[in-house]
């Protein structure tokens, strides 16, 4: 549901009636949200909340397949690549986070690791440094091998409340 504004515009010459005009409030903010494949149900709970919120939400390609391809039991590495390749997942997400005001990162415990970042995850997230994009993250930056990478992008960690995006 679109909120509307009214706003008291002017006077008219020689006549005290007022002009009013409806004005369609922008979104706050474009976001993409970055994030596990495995958490696709998560990522469109994430969408809704924020879009209640006012802001406009791109999520990846294929997040409303139940599952994603990404996310399917069974799929092998080999499978998984050429999904990849043939659907293009990465420089699609990439062109997202260029339309984007800000990235979300979605870090939920994944493989025994609090706030897991995965590697494509950080690829966005070192794309969306590059573009100086805002990157908020949901959660706080995991104790892994490029902690340090992620530490120094300086993203806003914002503890699994939503509301502090903005």
């Amino acid at each position: 549901m679109q909120e509307w504004l009214n706003c008291l515009v002017s006077k008219t010459m020689g006549d005290e009636s007022l002009t009013r005009v409806q004005i369609s409030p922008s979104p706050l903010m474009n976001i993409a949200i970055c994030g596990s494949m495995f958490f696709y149900k998560e990522m469109r709970h994430v969408k809704e909340t924020l879009e209640t919120r006012g802001h406009t939400v791109i999520v990846p390609l294929g997040t409303d397949e139940e599952p994603p391809v990404e996310s399917r039991p069974g799929i092998t590495k080999d499978e998984l690549i050429a999904a990849k390749i043939e659907f293009d997942f990465i420089r699609r997400h990439f062109k997202n986070i260029e339309r984007s005001d800000a990235i979300l990162i979605l870090n939920y415990p994944k493989k025994s690791i609090d706030g897991y970042i995965g590697g494509n995850t950080f690829l966005e997230m070192g794309y969306a440094f590059g573009l100086r994009k805002k990157i908020y993250s949901l959660y706080p930056i995991p104790d892994m091998n490029y902690a340090s990478e992620m530490h120094a992008m300086e993203p806003i960690v914002i503890h699994g409340d939503l509301s502090k995006i903005g």
